[in-house]
């Protein structure tokens, strides 16, 4: 291996990814040149303690020096994350929505509890099933009921549920979100039996910061949280925030020396960054991004794949699912293999079966640009080979919504 190895992976990784392939992954964004050149600057290599950090109750003294700038920085991006999703306090430092989530159940409830969440058979997150968070923490972990025809929560059943078992903890969001959540019906239940309702915004989190989807703390959620590199175009992370001067003590009591140590100040530049961003373009790239998907949905089935859902209108999110079945019927093909052969042709999906359209949003694509990208996604789901035209499409369009 010569010793630039990892400098020239690093550019041909940029090269493909960057400038050849175009992104159709729900998990993944593109960050701004600002964005990036802050996580390649000297916070990078610093270290200090947040600055709001708490052990048993009390506020820690920093040890470290050289931390003015760190601190100034970290102020003002929590500062800018309260007013991009309209909430009293944030905290910026978890290094991911996994991360972000351990902390806040850590914080809302004890050993013993029951957690209520959306099933992993209807899309819900891995990490809050008996095996995962629950198990790290002792805590026992439901699902929610849920109705797949409209990919959404069985309501009446829900409250329920959660008057009868009584959780500590309700979780709404999922990792195959489509539509919005009725927080209030859920709320009042929450209410009644003295349990928790917080927000994992993981996904759509940059369509919140943006005014669609919906708006979580003020529909009743205590706490929205999540990752920070999918719908939202900033680094890899996790963020949270909340309204309560009491849960603010919670959870900055369960952050530095329990879930986390160091914070990763070159990634909470770039998040301030990126929330400054979202405050200034993301109400016309939320928007979109969702016309963008919905659109998208319509020309795929047009051109007969298998988009779930069309008499809803496909989605309100930045995802669309595919039947898998049908794909399975239609191309003999599992979704995984049809993510392998799509790839050949630099069109990227996951292997589990979401289309994501917040990426080439991001690039500027509106939804006169996307029969085009349907045809070409449609020819190498044949087997043609539309490498070129691909390229071509891609180097049509450059990073939008920033400064």
């Amino acid at each position: 291996m010569n010793h630039d190895y990892f400098i020239k992976s690093a550019k041909k990784q940029e090269k493909w990814r960057l400038q050849e392939a175009i992104n159709l992954l729900p998990s993944e964004n593109i960050t701004s040149n600002q964005v990036r050149s802050l996580l390649s600057s000297d916070f990078g290599h610093r270290y200090t303690l947040p600055v709001n950090a708490m052990w048993s109750g009390d506020f820690l003294e920093n040890s470290y020096r050289g931390t003015r700038i760190t601190t100034e920085i970290e102020e003002a991006a929590e500062k800018l994350a309260c007013e991009v999703f309209r909430g009293r306090h944030a905290i910026v430092q978890p290094l991911s929505g996994h991360v972000a989530a351990m902390i806040v159940i850590l914080s809302m409830s004890r050993k013993g509890d029951l957690i209520c969440s959306v099933p992993v058979e209807n899309g819900g997150y891995d990490g809050y099933e008996e095996g995962y968070i629950p198990d790290i923490f002792s805590l026992r972990s439901t699902g929610l009921p849920f109705d797949s025809r409209s990919h959404n929560l069985k309501y009446d059943e829900a409250t329920k549920m959660i008057r009868k078992k009584k959780p500590s903890l309700v979780i709404l969001g999922a990792s195959f979100i489509l539509f919005p959540y009725d927080i209030e019906a859920i709320r009042g239940a929450c209410e009644d039996v003295g349990a928790s309702l917080v927000y994992d915004g993981s996904h759509v989190l940059g369509l919140i910061a943006g005014g669609e989807f919906q708006k979580p703390l003020s529909e009743g959620a205590e706490v929205l949280y999540g990752s920070t590199h999918k719908s939202f175009f900033g680094p890899q992370g996790g963020l949270i925030v909340y309204d309560s001067d009491d849960l603010d003590s919670s959870l900055r009591k369960n952050l530095t020396w329990r879930i986390m140590d160091n914070a990763h100040w070159n990634r909470i530049a770039a998040l301030g960054q990126t929330l400054m961003e979202m405050k200034r373009f993301g109400k016309d790239y939320a928007r979109q991004v969702v016309k963008n998907a919905r659109r998208f949905g319509k020309e795929l089935v047009g051109r007969g794949f298998p988009i779930m859902y069309e008499d809803l209108g496909f989605t309100r999110s930045h995802q669309l699912l595919i039947d898998r079945k049908i794909v399975r019927k239609k191309y003999h093909l599992s979704v995984n293999d049809l993510s392998i052969k799509l790839e050949k042709s630099d069109l990227i999906i996951d292997s589990v079966g979401r289309i994501g359209l917040a990426e080439i949003t991001r690039l500027g694509m509106k939804e006169k640009d996307l029969p085009e990208l349907a045809d070409l996604f449609i020819e190498a789901c044949d087997g043609n080979n539309v490498l070129k035209k691909v390229k071509g499409l891609r180097n049509r369009f450059g990073i939008e919504y920033t400064f």
